[in-house]
């Protein structure tokens, strides 16, 4: 009578479990016939060319998309990074966890933002949203692997499965945050002039809400990164299947490895897409920074030479 939960009285645990061996059972091929093949397809796409092209060619085009993107700094600082996880042994292994983290970004831009979207324009489904994303949150990582692994299987899919399911909160919720913070009298000003819902959505919203989108993403992929040891669990190969080697051989070296070249990777994932989302007032327009400026920049001088000559 003072102890009233000495017993389980809701078995929740039993009913969870019924639900999903009903799913397993009855709806597996759905499954894996509309999730787990799309998400094969365009792992095993970015996969194989993450893998196909050679190691000096990734450097020199890491150099000039980073420099072009970020800066100079920036640049230099990735392929610094990128060269000493090859030079640790490591290249293979990140390009195949590079693989998984570009595929489950991927899949949460495509999906994420346009329920951030929806989100900021209904409240009813931005109430409805989250504790649904609230669970999604807070929810272990591990207890995502028994469900996934009961629907899918083991491997790599759904590996970019369980990183989407935890990456992707921040990103609606940004989007959703972004969008309504956009000031109301722009917003007025647009409809004033004529502007469409969807037109005031596309040219006014979203562009004023670009950085915080765009920190979302970032966010979103740091989490995929974090996830990359325990997707190792089920069988997911790359840099977090090094750590998890490391552990159960006792092996330090071998686990350092796979740590040391995580960390590098997350550096340069998160400087470059952060520096995406800069839009400080002191920064060049791109067509004036990165390799194009360096370009644009000569052609010019080349043209102002000639015309004095010509005339």
């Amino acid at each position: 009578m003072f102890d009233p939960f000495q017993e389980t009285i809701w078995p929740l645990g039993d009913q969870i479990e019924t639900i999903i061996n009903f799913v397993v059972d009855n709806f597996r091929f759905i499954f894996n016939d509309w999730i787990g093949k799309p998400v094969g397809i365009v792992l095993r796409g970015i996969q194989s060319f993450f893998l196909s092209i050679n190691p000096i060619i990734f450097l020199v085009a890491l150099l000039a998309l980073a420099w072009q993107i970020a800066s100079r700094n920036i640049a230099i600082l990735s392929v610094v990074a990128m060269t000493v996880v090859g030079l640790i042994g490591a290249w293979q292994e990140s390009m195949i966890t590079l693989a998984l983290v570009v595929t489950a970004v991927f899949f949460c831009v495509i999906i994420g933002l346009p329920l951030g979207i929806i989100a900021a324009r209904s409240d009813r489904f931005a109430s409805l949203i989250r504790p649904i994303l609230d669970t999604m949150q807070t929810l272990p990582a591990f207890v995502y692997l028994v469900p996934v692994v009961m629907l899918f299987g083991t491997g790599e899919v759904p590996g970019v499965i369980v990183t989407f399911v935890f990456a992707v909160p921040p990103l609606i919720r940004l989007t959703n945050i972004g969008i309504r913070g956009v000031p109301e009298d722009v917003v007025e000003a647009s409809r004033a002039f004529g502007a469409t819902p969807q037109q005031v959505l596309l040219q006014a919203q979203i562009p004023l809400a670009m950085p915080t989108i765009l920190a979302g993403v970032n966010q979103s992929l740091m989490l995929a990164l974090s996830m990359v040891v325990i997707a190792s669990l089920i069988a997911v190969e790359g840099l977090g299947q090094m750590v998890n080697r490391g552990i159960g051989r006792l092996d330090v070296g071998l686990a350092a490895v796979g740590g040391v070249g995580i960390v590098l990777l997350a550096i340069v994932l998160d400087r470059i897409t952060q520096s995406v989302g800069d839009s400080s007032k002191g920064r060049l327009h791109w067509k004036q920074r990165g390799p194009v400026g360096l370009v644009l920049n000569f052609l010019n001088r080349n043209q102002k030479e000639e015309i004095p000559q010509e005339s």
